[in-house]
């Protein structure tokens, strides 16, 4: 099960030990960073070290992470429940389209044809869509096309065991219901955690786009820091979003706040 979130990613994985968790973490963190720094010219350390990381033995203390891993979407104020959050691709256990209109390839638009073509090639050979490939793609494509799209890349590359996480609970249905009835814990894990909401992130995202003029958003992260900090009290003026939060939204070290 994984949860990736606004300000960090929470991962439930199957191990056969410590050392091999590190070295699948470093080579993800690794792709995704150099991929991510490319587009956003920015340089340095993306994700926080070390990550956070414990064991996890019987079948209560695994259901009990799960839950919290699943649920993190809600917890967070992103959505009402956890099927109803995308990226943590729960939805997907029971379904290929579940954010988008079935998609008939024989009806399809040339573009989305193409599309699709792409991404199974890209998959074939064994590569991650990167930023800018996606970015190309998903020009061309209408808003209809974007959600199958996003639909289909995710079910091309999907990795998750669901069979796996499904049997703690019995099916999929009860696991859902288990999800809805708590929000799990962790409390063998310091996770800092920046307020109580992660919905500002995509109201900051708005504004970015409109008060600056924006195509894509990551260009904000291009921006110098005087630029940045003039970013940053448009955002402290127009949303509810915490200091920190605005400053990890930015790429800014809280610190130079303070």
């Amino acid at each position: 099960m994984v949860s990736l979130m606004p300000d960090h990613i929470l991962l439930s994985a199957i191990a056969s030990s410590a050392k091999d968790l590190s070295n699948f973490m470093r080579e993800v963190s690794k792709l995704f960073s150099a991929n991510h720094n490319s587009v956003c010219h920015y340089s340095g350390s993306l994700f926080e070290r070390p990550f956070g990381s414990a064991p996890k033995y019987g079948d209560k203390a695994v259901r009990t992470n799960l839950i919290y891993v699943g649920n993190n979407g809600p917890e967070r104020k992103l959505v009402d429940h956890a099927e109803d959050y995308r990226w943590s691709f729960i939805a997907y256990a029971s379904s290929d389209h579940p954010f988008s209109e079935k998609l008939v390839v024989r009806r399809a638009s040339s573009k989305m044809r193409s599309a699709l073509a792409e991404v199974k090639a890209t998959y074939a050979k064994g590569r991650p869509m990167a930023y800018m490939q996606l970015k190309r793609i998903f020009s061309s494509l209408c808003r209809k096309e974007k959600e199958q799209i996003t639909d289909f890349i995710i079910n091309t590359y999907n990795v998750i065991d669901y069979k796996a996480a499904i049997r703690y609970f019995g099916d999929y249905d009860t696991m859902l219901l288990a999800m809805h009835s708590t929000t799990g814990s962790e409390h063998d894990i310091n996770e800092v955690v920046i307020g109580k909401s992660d919905a500002c992130y995509a109201k900051m995202v708005t504004i970015c786009m409109k008060e600056l003029g924006l195509k894509d958003i990551h260009d904000v992260l291009a921006l110098d820091d005087e630029a940045k900090m003039e970013v940053f009290q448009l955002l402290h003026s127009k949303t509810n979003a915490l200091l920190e939060q605005i400053c990890a939204f930015l790429r800014i070290p809280f610190k130079k706040l303070k």
